[in-house]
């Protein structure tokens, strides 16, 4: 950030009084500039056994697998951002059944959420944002063409839970140093 939104003045970072952490502060009027985590929001979507799953059409891991999940917009809750989400790249309506895995990404100020969920009808395609869509069945699920480290690790507590029949929720961090060098990929 350089500059601030408020005022359009300069922007640097200091710890403001009574804070604890570096944030951007205006050097003319003062505003306090806070930087909070994103939350990305998705499903794993099911039908009949088998796992919903989008082939990437966009940057970073474009023609990765993945669920269906992105940024929560403001004025939507988790469960609307998941149903969107899922509505937007698989063109697929869901019935949510319940919270399933929170995984904090904290060097990339993310918290991913998914919700385990049923496709309504069986209907599903490709937006606007996947290549293609597919059911996989629990051993076609192409484990080395998977986008990204939190969709993997819920695809594996999910895969383990299915063989127990019993759900829960489950909470995670994914971490890893902050690196110069780090890339999109890395995420």
């Amino acid at each position: 950030m350089k500059y601030c939104s408020t005022c359009g003045h300069p922007v640097k970072q200091r710890i403001p009084e009574g804070d604890n952490r570096h944030r951007y502060v205006c050097i003319n009027c003062s505003t306090i500039h806070y930087q909070n985590p994103r939350i990305i929001a998705g499903t794993v979507p099911v039908w009949e056994g088998k796992i919903l799953l989008c082939r990437r059409a966009i940057e970073p891991r474009y023609g990765y697998w993945t669920l269906p999940a992105g940024y929560m917009e403001n004025a939507e809750t988790t469960v609307e951002a998941a149903e969107r989400e899922t509505l937007e790249e698989a063109l697929a309506e869901v019935n949510i059944d319940g919270l399933y895995s929170i995984i904090d990404v904290p060097h990339i100020n993310q918290v991913h959420m998914f919700y385990r969920a049923t496709l309504k009808n069986g209907n599903f395609g490709a937006g606007e944002e996947s290549l293609e869509t597919r059911l996989f069945a629990v051993d076609e699920i192409p484990w080395g063409d998977i986008s990204f480290p939190t969709v993997r690790k819920t695809l594996e507590l999910f895969l383990d839970d299915l063989k127990n029949d019993s759900f829960g929720v489950h909470i995670r961090d994914i971490r890893r140093p902050i690196a110069a060098t780090r890339s999109k990929d890395d995420l």
